[in-house]
Order: C-alpha cells, then sequence, then structure tokens
C-alpha cells in the first residue's frame, strides 16, 4: 500500500511540474519584455535630461541596436541552450539584465544607454530559445501549445506593465522607474535559483549518445527546406509584430491626440490583452486540431496571420478612437495565435536537441526584421507617415501566410531523430 501511495504522490508531481515550470518562466517572461518595453514610452520624460532623444530618429536608434545585438546573439544563445544546464543559462541571463535596467535609470548621457542597451541585448537574447525549448521539453504531449501560449502571455504582460515606466515617471522620475523594476528582475532571479530544474530529452533508440557538434547541427537545420519557410514566415510578421511593441503607443498619441502617459498604457494594455486571449485561443485550438489532422497547427497559425492583415491597414488609416482600438484588438488577437504556434510548429520539423538553436535563428530574423522596422518607422513618425507604412506591412504578411499553407506539410506532431532516418 504504501509503495502504491508514493507511486501515486510521484505521478501527481510528474504531472505538476511541468505546468509549475511555465509559471516560473512566465514571471521571466514578464520581466524579459517589461524592461525592454518601458523605454518605448519614456521618451518623452528622458528627453529633459539626455537632449539627443528629442529627435525621434535617434530615439528609434536607440531602441533598434538592442534589437541588432539581440538578434546576433540569438543563434549563439540557442546553440549555448541545447548544450548547457538550461535553467542556470536563465536565471544569469535574467540576474544580468535586471541590473542593466536598474544602471538605466543611473545614466547622463546617450551612449551610456546605447551601452547599456547593447549590454542587456545580449544577456537577453539568452533567454527565449532556452525557455522554449525546456517547455516545449516538459510539454510533449496534447498540451505543448498550450503551455508555451500561457507562457507567451508572460511577455504579454511585460509588455502591458511596460507600458507604465511613462506612469511611474510621471508621478515620480524616470530614473525611479529603472531603479523598480531593476530591482525586481534580481529578487526574482533568486527565487528562479531555487525552484527551476532543467530537464534534457532523452536520446531516441539508436542514435546513440546525444551531443550534435555545432557544424553538424548546422547542415542538419539549413539543409532542411522546411526550416527556411519557417524562417521567412516568422520574420514577416516581425515586421509588424516588433512596429506594435516599439511605436503603436507613439501611433496612438499622435492619432488620438492623447499625452503619452495615457496612450503608452492604453496601447501596451490593449495589445497585452488581446494578444493573451489569442495565444489561448490558438494554444487549445491547435493543440486538439493536430490531433485530428497533422497540419491543425500551421492552419491555426494561418488562421493568426489573417487576423493582423486587415487590422494593420486600420490602425495605419483609422482616426478614431473606436477604428484604432478595434484594430489594436484584432491584431493582438491574431499575433497570439500566431504566437502561440511558433515554436509548436518548429517541433514538427527540427528534433529536440536541435530546438533551441533553432530557435535562435528564428529570433535572429524575426529581430533584424524588427530593429530595420522600428529605425525606418522613426524617420517615417520624423516625416509624419507612421500610419501608412503600418498599413503596407499588411501585404507582406499575406505572403507569410500564403508560404504557410503551400510549402509546410508536417509528417509528424513530434518530430525526432527516429524520422531522419
Amino acid at each position: 500500500m504504501k509503495m502504491i501511495t508514493n507511486t501515486t504522490a510521484s505521478q501527481k508531481q510528474s504531472a505538476f511540474y511541468p505546468w509549475m515550470v511555465v509559471a516560473l518562466l512566465w514571471g521571466v517572461a514578464l520581466l524579459n519584455y517589461m524592461d525592454r518595453q518601458m523605454l518605448s514610452t519614456m521618451r518623452e520624460a528622458m528627453q529633459v535630461d539626455i537632449q539627443e532623444l528629442e529627435r525621434a530618429e535617434r530615439f528609434g536608434f536607440l531602441m533598434a541596436i538592442f534589437l541588432y545585438i539581440y538578434g546576433f546573439m540569438s543563434p549563439v544563445a540557442g546553440a549555448v541552450a541545447d548544450r548547457v544546464n538550461r535553467k542556470w543559462l536563465i536565471v544569469s541571463s535574467l540576474l544580468v539584465w535586471s541590473a542593466v535596467t536598474y544602471g538605466m535609470g543611473m545614466a547622463t548621457s546617450f551612449n551610456q544607454l546605447l551601452g547599456l542597451r547593447a549590454l542587456m541585448g545580449v544577456s537577453e537574447a539568452l533567454y527565449l530559445p532556452a525557455a522554449l525549448a525546456m517547455i516545449a521539453d516538459y510539454h510533449t504531449g496534447k498540451t505543448r501549445s498550450l503551455a508555451i501560449g500561457i507562457h507567451m502571455t508572460g511577455l504579454y504582460a511585460g509588455q502591458a506593465l511596460g507600458g507604465f515606466g511613462a506612469t511611474v515617471a510621471a508621478a515620480y522620475t524616470w530614473h525611479t522607474a529603472f531603479h523598480w523594476f531593476g530591482i525586481a528582475g534580481i529578487a526574482y532571479a533568486a527565487i528562479l535559483a531555487l525552484l527551476l530544474k532543467d530537464t534534457k530529452p532523452k536520446p531516441a533508440a539508436g542514435t546513440g549518445p546525444g551531443k550534435i557538434h555545432v557544424f553538424g547541427g548546422l547542415v542538419t537545420l539549413f539543409s532542411n527546406i522546411a526550416f527556411w519557410v519557417i524562417l521567412f514566415c516568422f520574420a514577416a510578421p516581425s515586421l509588424p509584430g516588433w512596429a506594435i511593441k516599439n511605436w503603436l503607443p507613439t501611433l496612438f498619441a499622435d492619432t488620438l491626440q492623447l499625452p503619452m502617459s495615457k496612450a503608452g498604457p492604453m496601447a501596451t494594455i490593449t495589445i497585452a490583452l488581446s494578444s493573451f486571449a489569442g495565444v489561448i485561443l490558438g494554444g487549445l485550438l491547435s493543440d486538439r486540431w493536430v490531433q485530428k489532422n497533422v497540419r491543425g497547427r500551421i492552419y491555426t497559425s494561418a488562421i493568426g496571420l489573417g487576423f493582423t492583415i486587415p487590422s494593420l491597414v486600420l490602425l495605419g488609416f483609422g482616426h478614431s478612437l473606436p477604428a484604432v482600438m478595434g484594430a489594436a484588438i484584432c491584431f493582438g488577437i491574431g499575433f497570439g495565435i500566431f504566437d502561440a504556434n511558433n515554436m509548436p510548429v518548429l517541433c514538427q520539423f527540427i528534433p529536440p536537441r536541435l530546438r533551441a538553436t533553432a530557435y535562435g535563428f528564428m529570433n535572429m530574423v524575426g529581430v533584424f526584421a524588427g530593429a530595420f522596422i522600428t529605425n525606418l518607422l522613426g524617420k517615417a513618425t520624423d516625416e509624419g507617415h507612421l500610419g501608412r507604412n503600418f498599413a503596407m506591412m499588411s501585404g507582406i504578411v499575406m505572403v507569410a501566410m500564403l508560404l504557410q499553407f503551400i510549402f509546410l506539410k508536417p509528417r509528424t506532431n513530434n518530430y525526432t531523430e527516429q524520422h531522419q532516418s
């Protein structure tokens, strides 16, 4: 009887801990996006002390430098995550970027901010490939899209809370906002070190011990045509995705004639809440659909992209509160559906020991697209064409949606080394 009781308890703990991992990493995801996002709403407060930020183009470059560094580091971060203990990689990453956030509150010049944003790009890049690969390893059955979708809501929550950076800066100072958020991250890193455990997938039968050399792994990835399609289909929606993250507060402020202290939280909370609904919907739909049709995740992802196309046009040309808010809600739902399925779709084409590396490359192309559009929209803002450029991005999203339908044809829900042979 005692053995049966112990077995039952062990089974319950085994069923519970994968969801505890999602919960723990949800907090890290929140801090990841909150610390990077808050800068996008604080230009008005910071330009009083740092006059170079008065030019939208310089402010755009400050946000873009983070993305360039983050992008270059993402494949490296993915390769590292496939080869080391991911728990300590995540904890170290969180600790460093939180210290950088605190340090930004002490900056007195544009060059100091630039250096700190670059360092933040290095440290934050280490997080997402490791975290998503860890969740995918814990959730191998019917809960993968939902688990990853729930984790992604942490990013949206961080994006929403980052919108309050301007509010905190208005009530206190912009220095205080950076200090508070930095201290919160340092404290959470200590909690994470105590509770998080890593897991590594077991090698498939007959495949030998499991480390893949870097060169061999890259050959495996880039000889896979589906991976090239996935890269493009991830990069194309990243253009409006990063535009929304970095420039929607400005678009709201300009279109609706609102102060940034109100436009910032309104924009980020609207996107965060609608994206939250999108990832839950996308996760549930995908996990059920793929049990009946192996392309279910592909179809779900494409539906999400379909939602974003008209919303970008309306964001660009809408001038009333209902039009702009409705477009933002539609975009958030669609992008959330798409976001919940990126790693699960990748898992249908890439074996477990290369997934962090693969997602690192996906992150790189997505972030480079984001850096390009962030800088471009800075110039568009100075020229008064921000809305028009938002609308134009709908075309490339449509191309990505069509490519998903035509070229992504998985054979299984969970690709392993056995499927390579």
